[in-house]
Formats: C-alpha cells, sequence, structure tokens
C-alpha cells in the first residue's frame, strides 16, 4: 500500500527531490473534499497525514544544559560527569536525522515542536528542547517552513507547537507574534472547513495546534492542542498492543496523532549506556511499517488520522502513512 496516492500525471520528480514532496498536490481529485480531520460531520472520512516525532531533535546541542525538567538523577550527572553522562544522553535524545526541510521534502505535514526557553538563555531565544536544547531557534526553523511552503503552495502542514518549558505570558504572546509575522496569510484560523480545496482557495497553508490553553483562546489563529497516543513502551509489540487498545476505544473528535515511537526509561538508559535510540527503533520498523500499513483513515471510530513516527526516512514509513488514503477510494 506504500506510496502517494496519485491523480495520474506520470510526469518524474525533479532530480534530487523526493517522490513525496508534493504528495498533497498529486492526490485523486476525489480526495480533496475530504476534511484532514473528522468534523462530526456523517459520512465524511479524513486524510491520513505522515509525522515526525520530535521533529527537531536532529540539531540538539552537545553544549547544551540538561533541561530541569528531567529526573534529579539525570541532571546530577551531567553535573558531575559530563563527559560519559552527555553522549549518552544524545544518543537517546535524537530522535530524528533528516533536518526539517528534509523532512517536508519526505512528505511529513505534522511536526512536533517542543518548544522551550533556557534557563540562562537570551531573553527572547526560544529552542527546541529533548532532554537537551537545539542549536536550532525557533524564529529560524518556523521561517525556513515558510519558505518552504512558499515553494509547495498546494501542500499543508500541521505545527504542534507543545511543551512550553520555561515559558512566560510574555515569551507566548512573544512566540505567536512570531507566528503571525512569519506565515501571516498562510494560517488557517480556528474552527474552517479544513479540506484540500477550501484551503488551497483560500491560500492557507499552516494549521498551529497550541498547548497552551489561555494563549489559544486569545488567538484565532491557534488551534487546541492534538491528542497524541503515546505508547511509552520499549518493546515493539507492547506499543501495538498499546495502539489497538486506544483504537478500541474510539478516535477523538479532531486531528488526533498515533505515535509509532518507541521509549526508553532512565533505568533502560542506565542498564543499556552504549545503545542508542536509533538502535533500539531501526529494528522495530517493519513491523510498525506493517501495523500502519493494516489501518484505514476515514470516520470509523477505529480509524487512525495523523500517524508520526521517529527516523523518518529511513523506510517507508512516509509512503506507508500516504497510502493509506488509497483505501478513502474504495466503494
Amino acid at each position: 500500500m506504500g506510496g502517494q496516492v496519485s491523480s495520474g500525471s506520470s510526469e518524474p520528480s525533479p532530480p534530487g527531490r523526493s517522490e513525496n514532496a508534493d504528495w498533497m498536490s498529486a492526490l485523486c481529485p476525489r480526495l480533496w473534499d475530504v476534511p484532514l480531520h473528522h468534523l462530526s460531520i456523517p459520512g465524511e472520512g479524513h486524510l491520513s497525514i505522515p509525522g515526525s516525532h520530535d521533529t527537531m531533535t536532529y540539531c540538539l546541542d552537545k553544549r547544551s544544559p540538561v533541561s530541569p525538567a528531567q529526573p534529579r538523577l539525570l541532571r546530577l550527572l551531567s553535573k558531575a560527569l559530563p563527559c560519559v553522562t552527555l553522549p549518552v544522553v544524545l544518543r537517546w535524545s535524537v530522535t530524528q536525522a533528516l533536518d526539517v526541510t528534509e523532512q517536508l521534502d519526505a512528505g511529513v505535514r505534522y511536526l512536533d515542536l517542543r518548544v522551550a526557553h533556557m534557563r540562562d538563555g537570551s531573553e527572547k531565544n526560544l529552542h527546541f528542547v529533548h532532554t537537551v536544547y537545539t542549536t536550532a531557534l525557533v524564529e529560524d526553523t518556523l521561517t525556513e517552513i515558510s519558505e518552504w511552503l512558499e515553494k509547495h503552495s498546494r501542500e499543508v502542514v500541521i505545527l504542534a507547537c507543545r511543551n512550553f518549558e520555561g515559558m512566560t505570558e510574555d515569551l507566548h504572546e512573544y512566540l505567536v507574534t512570531c507566528i503571525k509575522n512569519i506565515f501571516g496569510d498562510m494560517l488557517c484560523p480556528r474552527g474552517e472547513v479544513l479540506t484540500l480545496r477550501e484551503l488551497w482557495s483560500r491560500g492557507q497553508q499552516v494549521l498551529v495546534s497550541y498547548e497552551d490553553k489561555s494563549c489559544a483562546s486569545r488567538h484565532r489563529e491557534l488551534w487546541p492542542a492534538i491528542p497524541y497516543w503515546w505508547g511509552d513502551k520499549v518493546k515493539t509489540e507492547a506499543l501495538i498492543r498499546y495502539l489497538e487498545s486506544m483504537k478500541r476505544r474510539g478516535r477523538p473528535g479532531g486531528l488526533f496523532v498515533a505515535g509509532i515511537n518507541l521509549t526508553e526509561n532512565l533505568e533502560y538508559i542506565l542498564a543499556h549506556p552504549s545503545q542508542s535510540l536509533r538502535g533500539l527503533t531501526l529494528p522495530s520498523l517493519p513491523r510498525l511499517c506493517a501495523w500502519v500499513r493494516e489501518q484505514r483513515p476515514g470516520p470509523g471510530p477505529h480509524c487512525t488520522n495523523v500517524i508520526a513516527g521517529d527516523f523518518i526516512g529511513a523506510d517507508g514509513f512516509v509512503s506507508d502513512v500516504i497510502g493509506l488514503n488509497q483505501k478513502l477510494l474504495w466503494p
């Protein structure tokens, strides 16, 4: 079921460009009126959308302090034995190898952005965080995404802004101002009907979900936080059992994410210091992608919507998720 759902064009992609870089514009026209998410409209389906978990971890800073949100033992070890601790932390914190532009070229349309302000950082410099902080700044990354979208005018991305470690109300307002200034008319206001045809007609390409309820309520450019099914499992079959149990409970009413990312804890890391998250993840991808290919988008209570994973580009995950949209054409 892998590969994009084509409208019939056989024109090859430009050299060096991913076959999935413009997969939304290449969808069968019958899918242009399918909502990106289920809006409780009887008979309506929703598109299958590939995402990346902890999108920005490809640029974690080797010199960064460990986040104060981490366990006290890890913070103590990072200060007492930084030459030993920090390389281990990085091996288990990096979830992506491709940069954000490469992920978009690969077909990713949901970006998991964990925003943070470093305790001793510059006043308005916001970073991303996953145990440690990134070298990339949030404003620069949003600009990079905007520049990519200008070159791909019929692609739509979901930016899930979350975490917000160390963020004050003033910093939230600063971040929202950055989002508005950078994306402008590309932003889709909260509550709009999210079909590709409608978005294309209005020139809107960006949906921003924002985990801080108070801030989101003040700005109609921000959508509520998107639920993420996080299994917190280190074993592949345990993760699949969790995802199946969530499906049995019934899908949420709007956009939601099924995460096929394995997760370690501090005890596991201390027991396997020479290993890495990549080493844990890659052998599991064939089984996880087989589970993905079994899924079906649509309005049913057991259907999937966004599916997010680690190490995008290491296998056919993105094409597998895009390929699920073919099932929406079945009778």
